[in-house]
């Protein structure tokens, strides 16, 4: 009898947001290749998938180097872990607190010293506006890989690291082709739930035994 071949997809994005909600410590260092094993157990394990946004040297450096050194660790993990990227882009949004600074400065009814007043109005001129990073064409391309893969019948089980919804047209395809899916989070996930063949909430307790052995 042949052994199922599984592949793990994780939407990095959602699935830090999941780690972080249930207060996992030092996502950074967990190990894929434990988690996937532990995830797949009897099966036959071909590839654990990770979908991330790209950060651009250009923008932000802190979080350039940030993203370089996960990856480095990720890509250490073994040859059946691949990273696969989207795009991170920019976007400008309206600062609501420098707002509300702006004003509670101009509706003050008791005198404040010019220097102090002065301080904090170019403070909130000064960040009147934010910048944000918004991931993009990650999820697409992740649900796009997982029909495909499913219908060239490069795996009978996915593992899909996401509470993400929108996933739910993918799965629904990916099961008529006969193939297993069971979503993996730490947080509900009400519509996957329902096209899944599983969904397996995980706890921190769970993943105690995930981590990298980097001291």
């Amino acid at each position: 009898m042949t052994t199922a071949r599984a592949v793990a997809f994780i939407d990095g994005n959602n699935w830090y947001h999941s780690l972080r909600a249930i207060g996992v410590p030092d996502p950074g260092r967990l190990d894929y290749a434990k988690i996937t094993r532990k995830l797949v157990r009897h099966r036959t394990w071909i590839g654990t998938r990770y979908y991330i946004g790209q950060v651009e040297q250009s923008g932000d450096n802190a979080l350039y180097a940030a993203q370089r050194r996960f990856l480095h660790r990720l890509r250490g993990m073994g040859p059946l872990i691949s990273v696969h990227f989207g795009r991170l882009e920019q976007r400008k949004t309206r600062n609501a607190a420098a707002a509300e600074l702006q004003q509670l400065l101009g509706g003050l009814k008791v005198r404040m010293d010019h220097e102090t007043y002065g301080a904090l109005a170019a403070l909130a001129r000064s960040h009147r506006e934010t910048v944000l990073f918004v991931e993009k064409a990650v999820d697409v391309m992740l649900a796009v890989d997982m029909v495909v893969m499913a219908e060239r019948d490069e795996f009978d089980t996915a593992y899909l690291l996401s509470a993400d919804g929108d996933f739910t047209p993918a799965v629904e395809a990916i099961r008529r082709h006969g193939k297993q899916v069971f979503a993996v989070a730490g947080r509900p996930g009400g519509q996957l739930r329902r096209v899944c063949n599983a969904f397996l909430h995980i706890d921190k307790a769970w993943l105690r035994d995930c981590y990298l052995d980097d001291g």
